[in-house]
C-alpha cells in the first residue's frame, strides 16, 4: 500500500491534551540557599556557646565559618562591581560586617551575614521558580527517536545526539522527535502544542515539523533541520528564560538611585564617625555609631522590592500556562486600558462543528440523508473534521451505519463502502478537481463565508457538500467582558477575514459592531494599533500567526495565543499563552496588577523601616543589633511579601476577579 494511505490506526491522545509539566526546584538544589543554610546552622551553634560563657575559642572559629560561608558570595560580587566602578550595596553590608567584628561586636556582624545571605536565597529562589516553569517545556519534546542509517537500518537514539542532517523514522501515534523536514510519507500532525493549530495538519514531502507534535497518521521520514537546542520548544525556552535577567522600568529607576545613594550612604558614615570624633567623643563608640549607621541606611530592601513581586508573578502565570518573557512585560501588563483580538485561532478554539449541509439538486438525497452518509463513511476516522461530521448527525438522532474497506488519505480524505455503494469524504480541491460545476461553486461560497467545505461522493458522484467552522471558545465572551471591566472600553476585533464571518463571530464574542475591522492586511492591522495609542491607549493586542507579528510589535505588549511555531510572532510577542485558554488572559492581567501593588507596599515598607532606624540612630542610640534585626528584617519582609505572588491562591484570586 502506498505510504500516503493508510487503514485505521489506533486513537491517540491529542497533543494538545499534553500540558507542560511542573517543576519545582528543590530549596538546597540553590548554592545560595544552601551556603546561606550552612551560615544559620554554624551562627545558630556558635550563639549558645557565646551565651553560655563558653571560651573564645569553641565559639570564634564557628563565628568566622559563617562570615566566610554566607558572606563570600556578596563579598565576590561586591568586589567585582567595584572593578567595574560601581559601589555595589553587597560589599557595603560586608565592610559593616567586618567593621562590627572589628569592635568586639562577632555576633551581630555575624548575624547580619546570616540575615543577608538569606534575603539572597530568597531573590534566588524566586528566580529559580520561574525558570521551573519554563523548562518544564521541554518534557514536551520525546527522549528518544529512531535514526535512520544509510543502508536502512533502525537505531534508537537520544533526541539530544540528533544532527542536522540525520533521517528520522516517525511512526503513526509518535512524538516527532526533532525540528525538520518530511523527506518521504504522508501523514496527519497534530501541532496544537508548538504551533495552535487547531485541526492536524497534512504533511507530505516538502513540508516542515516541529520536535514535540505527534504524528497521528503514516509513517513519515524526516531529514532534521535544526539541534535540539535550536528546535522551537528550546528557543521558547531560551526567550523566556531571559525574564531572570530583565529588569523592569521601576528597577531600572532604583539601580539609578542606589549608586548615588551608595556613595551619599559612604559620605554620611564617614561623618557620622568623624564629627563626634572631632568633638571628643570615643573612638569605639563612633565607630560602632557610624557602622550602625551603614547597616541601617542602606537600600537593600529598596533594591529588593521590586523584583521579587514581578518574578513571583512570572512564575506563578507559568505553571498556569502563560509564559511572560520579562519583568518589563509583568509591569507593562497592568498598564493595559485598550485591547486589539485578532479572530482565527484567538477567539475560535479549533474545535470544528458543521454549520451548512448542502445536498445537490439530482442527488435524491435531503440533509439527514446527506449527513448520515458523510457520518457511516466517516466515523472510523479520528480526523477532527471526521468527529464533526459524526457528532453532528448524533446530535440530530440520526443512525451511523457501518463502513467496511476504509481507508484514510492524508490531505485528501477518506473512502469506504456504506450499504454497498463506494462514499468519499473530503477536500473539494482534490475530490472536485475534474468535475467541477454547482458542487464547487458551493463549495467556493462556503469557503468565501468563512468555512471549510467537505464534499461528498457516491460512487464518484458528487451528492452534497457540508460546511465546517471553529468553533467560539467556549470563555470567548466572558474573557471580552472580562477585558471591557478591565480595560474601561469594548476590545478592538482585527482580522483577515471577509467582514460578514467576523460580524458573525463578534457578535457571538461580545463585540460591538463598529469595533469590527475585517478585511485587514497585516499593515493595517498596525495602523489600527497606532491609531489607538497616537491617542494615549496602551494597547495589548492578542493574535497569532506570521500577520498579526507587526501588530503584536506594535503594540505596548502583545500576546501569542498558542502560536510558537510561527518564528516571528515568537519574536515579537511578549507573552505566550501556552495551553490557548483564553481566560487567562484577563487573569495575568490582574496578576500584573497586584505585582505592582506589591512593589509600591514593598517600597513604603522599606522606606519606613530606613527612615525610622536613621533616625533613631541619630537621635539617640540604636544597639547594632537592634539596627541589623530591623534593616535586613525588613530586606527579609520585604522579600516574603513579594513572593506571595508565588502561591497558586493568588492566580485563583485575579482569574476570580477577572470573571
Amino acid at each position: 500500500m502506498p505510504s500516503d494511505v493508510i487503514l485505521r490506526s489506533e486513537p491517540t491522545a491529542p497533543a494538545a491534551s499534553r500540558t507542560v509539566p511542573r517543576r519545582r526546584t528543590r530549596v538546597l538544589a540553590l548554592a545560595e540557599a544552601r551556603w546561606a543554610a550552612a551560615a544559620l546552622v554554624l551562627f545558630l551553634i556558635a550563639l549558645p556557646l557565646q551565651l553560655a560563657g563558653v571560651p573564645g575559642w569553641a565559639w570564634g572559629p564557628l563565628y568566622a565559618a559563617a562570615y566566610l560561608t554566607g558572606g563570600w558570595e556578596p563579598a565576590w560580587a561586591g568586589l567585582t562591581a567595584l572593578r567595574g566602578r560601581t559601589l555595589d550595596v553587597d560589599l557595603l553590608m560586608i565592610v559593616a560586617a567586618i567593621g562590627a567584628a572589628s569592635i568586639g561586636q562577632v555576633m551581630d556582624g555575624a548575624l547580619l551575614i546570616v540575615i543577608f545571605a538569606s534575603s539572597g536565597a530568597l531573590e534566588a529562589l524566586a528566580t529559580a521558580r520561574t525558570q521551573d516553569a519554563v523548562r518544564g517545556l521541554l518534557d514536551l519534546a520525546p527522549a528518544s527517536a529512531t535514526r535512520l542509517a544509510g543502508d536502512g537500518s533502525e537505531t534508537t537514539v537520544a533526541t539530544g545526539d540528533l544532527a542536522v542532517g540525520d533521517t528520522i523514522l516517525v511512526r503513526p501515534g509518535e512524538l516527532i522527535g526533532a525540528d525538520g523536514r518530511v523527506l518521504a510519507g504522508a501523514g496527519e500532525v497534530d501541532q496544537a502544542t508548538i504551533t495552535g493549530e487547531p485541526l492536524p495538519v497534512a504533511k507530505r514531502a516538502g513540508d516542515e515539523v516541529f520536535a514535540g507534535t505527534l504524528n497521528g497518521t503514516g509513517a513519515l521520514r524526516v531529514k532534521v533541520e535544526r539541534d535540539a537546542e535550536d528546535s522551537v520548544i528550546a528557543r521558547i525556552v531560551a526567550m523566556v528564560e531571559e525574564a531572570s535577567g530583565t529588569k523592569a522600568p521601576t528597577q531600572l529607576f532604583i539601580e539609578k538611585v542606589e549608586q548615588r545613594y551608595s556613595l551619599g550612604m559612604v559620605v554620611a558614615t564617614l561623618a557620622v564617625f568623624l564629627v563626634p570624633l572631632a568633638f571628643g567623643a570615643g573612638l569605639t563608640g563612633s565607630l560602632l555609631r557610624a557602622m550602625t549607621f551603614m547597616i541601617v541606611a542602606s537600600p537593600c530592601a529598596v533594591v529588593l522590592a521590586t523584583m521579587p513581586p514581578l518574578l513571583s508573578a512570572i512564575a506563578n502565570a507559568g505553571r498556569h500556562g502563560v509564559l511572560v518573557k520579562s519583568a518589563v512585560v509583568m509591569e507593562r501588563l497592568g498598564q493595559v486600558d485598550a485591547v486589539a483580538l485578532d479572530k482565527t485561532g484567538t477567539l475560535t478554539e479549533g474545535t470544528p462543528r458543521v454549520t451548512d449541509i448542502r445536498a445537490l439538486e439530482g442527488s435524491g438525497l435531503d440533509e439527514d440523508t446527506l449527513l448520515g452518509l458523510a457520518a457511516a463513511a466517516e466515523h472510523p476516522s479520528e480526523h477532527p473534521l471526521a468527529r464533526a461530521v459524526v457528532e453532528a448527525a448524533r446530535t440530530r438522532g440520526l443512525p451511523v451505519g457501518d463502513a467496511s474497506d476504509f481507508v484514510s488519505t492524508p490531505g485528501v480524505g477518506v473512502r469506504a463502502s456504506v450499504g454497498g455503494r463506494t462514499v468519499e469524504v473530503g477536500a473539494p480541491g482534490r475530490l472536485l478537481a475534474d468535475t467541477g460545476g454547482s458542487a464547487a461553486r458551493i463549495a467556493a461560497g462556503l469557503e468565501d463565508g468563512g468555512r471549510t467545505a467537505v464534499v461528498v461522493l457516491r460512487d464518484g458522484v458528487p451528492v452534497g457538500l457540508l460546511g465546517v467552522a471553529d468553533r467560539l471558545r467556549p470563555d470567548a465572551a466572558s474573557t471580552v467582558a472580562a477585558l471591557t471591566a478591565l480595560t474601561g472600553s469594548a476590545p478592538m476585533l482585527l482580522t483577515g477575514d471577509n467582514p460578514r464571518a467576523a460580524a458573525r463571530l463578534a457578535a457571538e464574542a461580545g463585540i460591538a459592531g463598529d469595533e469590527v475591522h475585517a478585511a485587514l492586511l497585516p499593515e493595517d492591522k498596525v495602523a489600527a494599533v497606532r491609531r489607538l495609542e497616537a491617542r494615549g491607549r496602551r494597547v495589548l493586542v492578542l493574535g497569532d500567526g506570521v500577520n498579526d507579528a507587526p501588530a503584536l510589535a506594535a503594540a505596548h505588549t502583545g500576546i501569542a495565543m498558542g502560536r510558537a511555531g510561527s518564528d516571528l510572532a515568537l519574536e515579537t510577542a511578549d507573552a505566550v499563552v501556552v495551553r490557548d485558554e483564553l481566560a487567562t488572559v484577563p487573569a495575568v492581567i490582574r496578576l500584573s496588577r497586584a505585582a505592582r501593588r506589591l512593589v509600591v507596599q514593598n517600597l513604603v515598607i522599606a522606606g519606613v523601616f530606613i527612615s525610622g532606624l536613621v533616625v533613631w540612630d541619630l537621635a539617640g542610640h540604636l544597639p547594632l543589633p537592634l539596627g541589623v534585626l530591623g534593616h535586613e528584617g525588613s530586606t527579609v519582609v520585604v522579600g516574603l511579601n513579594g513572593l506571595r505572588l508565588l502561591r497558586d491562591s493568588a492566580w485563583n484570586r485575579a482569574a476570580e476577579d477577572a470573571r
